[in-house]
């Protein structure tokens, strides 16, 4: 019981943090079910749903296709390779828990600074690396796939190769990037946590802020204020609707 008194306000303060997040996501997750558009993810996976369809309906933009999966393969490639070194730089970082522990919370106004503490904090940020690594690597495996299937001639001679299967693994590609970089995201109050409990908390606040702001589409009713707004020369294209049923 007293190791547990000593190790209370941290635990208290990642299961606060833990729960700030989950409770963003969950949020997050019931408004995109009754509107698939209302974050950008929902977004990307229309915009992928009708890309895939538009190339595989116009065989002279095959090598539009290949460049741009290409790019995205060399930022997964890249984000894949940073976790890696974020790996291996978390492996070297737990084996100085003596020498940094008490370094380290030189600002901590409380909480505890022993070196079991301090590999469990390490450990799970090894893990959110892990996860990020993991994410990247699938993400770079299934854009792989999509290279191919996205040129694929005669896409009607099976269901799985038609453009809206296609587009789902596409869609797949992209959503273990998305994990990857909110596993990215996760990190920064982990490493926080590595200086005290209440930066834990402080970085898990802002970074549900920034998260609120950043996950959701511009109402219709902002864009077209933005428009009318001097400087911005109206376009007189028709403003496509996005259905629900264009993102599932």
């Amino acid at each position: 019981m007293d190791g547990l008194n000593e190790y209370a306000i941290d635990i208290g303060a990642f299961l606060i943090s833990a729960a700030s997040v989950c409770l963003y996501y969950a949020y997050l997750g019931y408004k995109a079910r009754h509107d698939p558009t209302y974050s950008v993810h929902g977004v990307n996976a229309l915009a992928r749903r009708l890309w895939v369809e538009h190339i595989m309906h116009n065989p002279a933009k095959d090598v539009m296709a290949v460049q741009t999966l290409r790019n995205f393969i060399m930022g997964a490639s890249l984000m894949a390779s940073t976790a890696a070194l974020l790996i291996i730089g978390t492996l070297t970082l737990s084996g100085q828990a003596q020498n940094i522990a008490l370094s380290w919370h030189a600002l901590s106004l409380s909480g505890a600074n022993g070196a079991a503490l301090w590999i469990l904090k390490v450990m799970l940020l090894l893990v959110d690396f892990i996860v990020a690594f993991f994410a990247f690597a699938m993400s770079v495996r299934l854009a792989n796939h999509v290279v191919f299937m996205v040129n694929v001639p005669e896409h009607d001679a099976h269901h799985l190769l038609a453009p809206r299967a296609v587009a789902r693994r596409l869609h797949r590609a992209g959503r273990m990037f998305s994990i990857g970089m909110r596993a990215f995201f996760i990190a920064i109050p982990l490493v926080f946590w590595l200086f005290g409990p209440y930066f834990l908390l402080a970085a898990s606040v802002g970074l549900v802020i920034a998260l609120y702001q950043l996950d959701r589409t511009e109402p219709e009713e902002k864009i077209a204020v933005i428009d009318k707004q001097p400087g911005h020369a109206a376009s007189g294209s028709p403003v496509v609707p996005m259905h629900p049923k264009y993102a599932k």
